[in-house]
């Protein structure tokens, strides 16, 4: 069966009954703001409700929903919010934990249709409210499901993952740049400046001057302070190489001093963050043990545990899911174009979603294409066969990958290669 967004759309509209409350919650850190509406966007509050965020406040604003409700003979309740930084957290959790059902709305939803009312570009926390409302009463919103403990645990490490992946980065970029300027010629040597011999020459003898004098049998047993196998031929070429290298090195001699206290700084931080991510990333084995999905996921050989922890965290369960072109727009990979008359624009992806999520569907495609076999022939297929560009072929196997695991959700089966191709001639 099809997936059509238009259905899923007018669903959303349907939803919306003569009988229904429809409450829009502008989100702030220390306070929020709420307007309340009918089904038809007539305003049912004489004011706006202003409450902080705190249980006082959420309790404030259930007993003014419940007067609402009383007064207007309402019995159903839909609270739409945008999901602004992580304000709207705890706000919609405790909703959630009160049996109401909560909504979200994209801010760029709420920043399009601000006019709609009083065609004017004013900005104001309770317009904002009233837009909220408005939106919702149209469909416009997503439906916000509770995770269950597990996804939920998932997210956050995989969140904190990212913090230290970035730090990492930030780090390794510095000491890069330490080498050009210090000892350019280093490279030459270890094309891996993090493995172990390349440490170890880091934080024994890290400028060109340390290495002028020293044979191969020194520089080697200074590499033993760090290593347990630190010779070898292979030791024994790449000290000679880097000796030879420091011999011509062209690098800065000023300040050495304080430019090897710099590099041991820089060092200790980077292998201090290397351990943090060891040890995340076996936390996340054992999340991803207590997760069904996970082992079905698994069976997708080249989707590595990394990958499979990554698109769950962002996309929560996938059996809430009914075709994968919704997960490719929770990930803003829906394609959108821009064409009116003979004009016709170029179709790039949304970018209308979860950046985290997007970035991974698209590293784990390539992954795939590297290190599966039926992904890596589709892919031949529809560079060679299709004469599609690579990078066209890519997004389109994102498409299928994206497919694909929401099939083996639903199906509650692992991946398998021969109805992978059969579906894919059918689908042909």
């Amino acid at each position: 069966m099809k997936f059509k967004q238009s259905d899923e759309q007018n669903q959303r509209i349907e939803r919306i009954t003569p009988t229904h409350l429809v409450i829009g919650i502008d989100m702030a850190k220390d306070a929020h703001v709420a307007q309340a509406t009918n089904f038809r966007g007539i305003v049912l509050s004489k004011r706006h409700l202003s409450f902080t965020n705190n249980k006082d406040g959420f309790e404030r604003f259930g007993r003014w929903v419940s007067e609402l409700q009383q007064k207007h003979r309402l019995n159903n309740i839909i609270i739409g919010m945008e999901p602004t930084g992580h304000y709207w957290f705890n706000l919609a959790n405790w909703l959630v934990e009160q049996r109401l059902n909560v909504v979200l709305v994209n801010p760029v939803t709420t920043k399009r249709n601000k006019e709609n009312r009083d065609n004017s570009p004013s900005k104001n926390d309770p317009k904002d409210a009233l837009v909220i409302a408005d939106v919702v009463s149209r469909g416009y919103y997503s439906e916000y499901t509770k995770q269950s403990h597990s996804f939920q645990k998932l997210r956050v490490i995989m969140s904190d993952r990212e913090f230290w992946v970035a730090n990492s980065i930030r780090l390794q970029n510095r000491i890069i740049r330490w080498l050009d300027i210090r000892f350019p010629e280093f490279t030459s040597v270890f094309s891996d400046w993090t493995c172990k011999r390349s440490l170890a020459t880091l934080y024994e003898s890290p400028v060109p001057a340390d290495l002028h004098g020293m044979t191969t049998a020194e520089v080697i047993a200074s590499w033993r302070k760090h290593m347990k196998r630190a010779g070898g031929t292979t030791g024994l070429e790449k000290a000679a190489q880097l000796i030879a290298s420091a011999a011509r090195s062209i690098g800065e001699t000023t300040a050495t001093h304080e430019a090897k206290q710099d590099l041991r700084r820089l060092l200790d931080e980077y292998c201090r963050i290397v351990e943090i991510l060891e040890n995340i990333e076996e936390e996340i084995l054992v999340i991803l043990d207590k997760i069904p999905l996970a082992h079905q996921l698994r069976s997708i050989q080249g989707l590595g545990p990394i990958f499979i922890a990554a698109i769950l965290s962002g996309a929560g369960d996938l059996n809430l899911y009914s075709h994968g072109r919704q997960l490719l727009r929770r990930a803003g990979m829906n394609l959108a174009e821009s064409m009116s008359g003979k004009r016709k624009g170029q179709i790039v992806l949304s970018k209308r979603g979860d950046s985290t999520l997007r970035k991974y569907l698209y590293l784990a495609t390539l992954r795939l294409i590297g290190n599966n076999v039926l992904f890596r022939k589709w892919h031949e297929h529809n560079v060679q066969v299709l004469h599609m560009k690579k990078y066209r072929s890519l997004f389109k196997l994102v498409g299928k990958l994206a497919r694909i695991l929401v099939g083996m959700a639903q199906r509650g089966e692992s991946f398998s290669p021969d109805k992978a191709r059969i579906h894919d001639c059918v689908a042909a």
